[in-house]
C-alpha cells in the first residue's frame, strides 16, 4: 500500500524560507517521479513542481528560480526548499506520484496515481 506523507508546513513571513519533505512508503520509491501541488483558499489546486527517476526536474513559472525540488532515494523522501516566499504562497502541499516506464518521465500536472494529505504553509505579510 503506497503512503505518502508530508511534513514541515508552517508559518512564516513574507520572504522568509521552508522547506516541505514527503515521506514515501509501500513503492520503489528510487523508480518513481515525484511531484508537489498545492491548493490556496478558495483555488483549484495547481502543480508545482517535479522530478524524475533520473532527477530531471520542472517548476511553474509562479516558482521558478525561488523553489527547489530534490529527492533522497535512500531516505524514500522528496523534498521542496521555498524561498523568497510570498503571501501567493499560502497553501496546502501536496506530493504526488504516478507509475511511469521511463526514468527521464517529468509529470507536469495530470495522472497522478496517488496523493499524500498535504501540509499547510502559511506565508504572512
Amino acid at each position: 500500500q503506497v503512503q505518502l506523507v508530508e511534513s514541515g508546513g508552517g508559518l512564516v513571513q513574507d520572504g522568509g524560507s521552508l522547506r516541505v519533505s514527503c515521506a514515501a512508503s509501500g513503492l520503489t520509491f528510487r523508480i518513481y517521479p515525484m511531484a508537489w501541488f498545492r491548493q490556496g483558499p478558495g483555488k483549484e489546486r495547481e502543480f508545482v513542481s517535479a522530478i524524475s527517476a533520473s532527477r530531471n526536474t520542472y517548476y511553474v513559472d509562479s516558482v521558478k528560480g525561488r523553489f527547489t525540488i530534490s529527492r533522497d532515494n535512500a531516505k524514500n523522501t522528496v523534498y521542496l526548499q521555498m524561498n523568497s516566499l510570498k503571501p501567493e504562497d499560502t497553501a496546502v502541499y501536496y506530493c504526488a506520484t504516478v507509475r511511469a516506464s521511463n526514468t527521464n518521465y517529468v509529470p507536469r500536472g495530470g495522472g497522478m496515481d496517488y496523493w499524500g494529505k498535504g501540509t499547510m504553509v502559511t506565508v504572512s505579510s
